[in-house]
């Protein structure tokens, strides 16, 4: 058996993982991560996987359980690839993924290299909702959660082959009823805690106030233009809006209007109909392999289908690359889907699927064809 360290937000899912493990006979490591100064505060209504609370709870399950616990702090860590780069898409008109990057960076980066340097683990296991298995090839793979309505893949497609490779997912063949099932019948004090449902570090869910107060944002007023430029009213700051918002614009039209573009150098919002955010070009960079490498092809294209989004369903698209580096591996590539999809957002991870396999993603970028962005 193994020595694994289980990453504890004090909710059901980590638990029942931490759970699991150690029926299995693994030597199990607790650990609740401190990852900003959220956790210097308790959560009103305990939905936040970051506050002192939260740290309670996990430690309460560590001990039922009987395994070690321990608070890291990844403050650092954190911030610099995390939160900075939260408020920078923000203020740059882009739309973050933070959960995407607190996987890669956080979770299986700097927490798997602690874990395996500070405490001796194999491997370190999340509550996340997907499946890993390793292929043939000996290579490990990334699947989707047997629940395909809490299917977590989409924030893991970041993971490179020596992190999946030291990743654990119990919950994978779980649904969350069966989840809740197993803390019941452990008597978990957990059992019962509802999901978290914010953004750990903006806990009164308005990330606009992280803006102002961790970005020293001071909005100012611009212009709304309408699809065909026309100024149409004025907004109190193009960082607090995001491609395809439709509420807080304070516009009166003749049909409903949506965020299409926003430039944060000129201040300024441009609206369109719903149909003028439709697309089916959606270039990506940034993109990463869950393999290592693109599926081979001739031309270097293939077939997959793409999610744009964590609960948009997956649409068939050809993937064809932009750009490559000297060896020859693509890092701008284009998706171009069969069906168009609407309210592409830069700065949104866009994943790349085949079945249920999990190829890649890249982070969508501004196109200079579409007034979708």
């Amino acid at each position: 058996m193994s020595r694994i360290l289980v990453a504890m937000s004090g909710g059901v899912d980590s638990s029942v993982a931490a759970a699991l493990l150690h029926e299995q006979g693994h030597d199990v490591v607790g650990v609740w991560m401190r990852l900003h100064d959220v956790a210097d505060s308790y959560s009103e209504f305990k939905k936040s996987c970051c506050s002192l609370d939260a740290a309670d709870d996990a430690r309460q399950v560590a001990a039922q359980l009987g395994i070690p616990f321990y608070v890291m702090n990844l403050e650092r860590e954190f911030d610099a690839g995390v939160l900075q780069p939260f408020l920078t898409a923000y203020l740059d008109g882009r739309t973050p993924s933070p959960c995407v990057d607190c996987n890669t960076y956080v979770k299986f980066g700097a927490l798997l290299g602690r874990a395996r340097h500070l405490y001796e683990c194999d491997a370190v296991a999340t509550g996340h909702y997907a499946r890993r298995e390793v292929g043939p090839d000996g290579r490990a793979r990334l699947r989707r959660a047997r629940d395909e309505d809490k299917d977590q893949t989409y924030f893991l497609y970041g993971l490179r082959q020596d992190q999946l490779e030291h990743a654990r997912f119990p919950l994978g063949e779980l649904t969350k009823p069966d989840v809740r099932a197993v803390a019941r019948s452990l008597g978990l004090a957990t059992a019962d805690k509802p999901e978290s449902q914010e953004i750990c570090f903006v806990p009164g869910g308005d990330y606009r106030d992280a803006l102002r107060e961790r970005a020293g944002w001071d909005p100012q007023p611009g212009p709304v233009l309408d699809a065909d430029g026309t100024t149409i009213g004025e907004h109190p700051g193009s960082a607090g809006f995001t491609v395809g918002q439709r509420r807080g614009i304070g516009i009166s039209a003749d049909a409903p209007r949506y965020v299409s573009r926003i430039d944060p150098i000129s201040n300024t919002i441009q609206l369109g109909r719903r149909e003028d955010l439709e697309t089916r070009i959606v270039p990506l960079s940034a993109v990463s392999f869950v393999a290592g490498a693109a599926p081979a092809s001739h031309d270097g294209t293939f077939r997959a289908a793409v999610r744009i989004r964590h609960r948009a369903t997956p649409v068939d698209a050809l993937v064809r690359p932009v750009a490559t580096d000297r060896a020859g591996r693509g890092r701008s590539w284009t998706v171009e889907t069969d069906e168009p999809v609407w309210a592409a957002a830069p700065g949104q991870a866009a994943v790349l699927y085949d079945g249920d396999l999990v190829l890649g993603g890249g982070r969508i970028e501004r196109s200079v064809t579409s007034g979708a962005a």
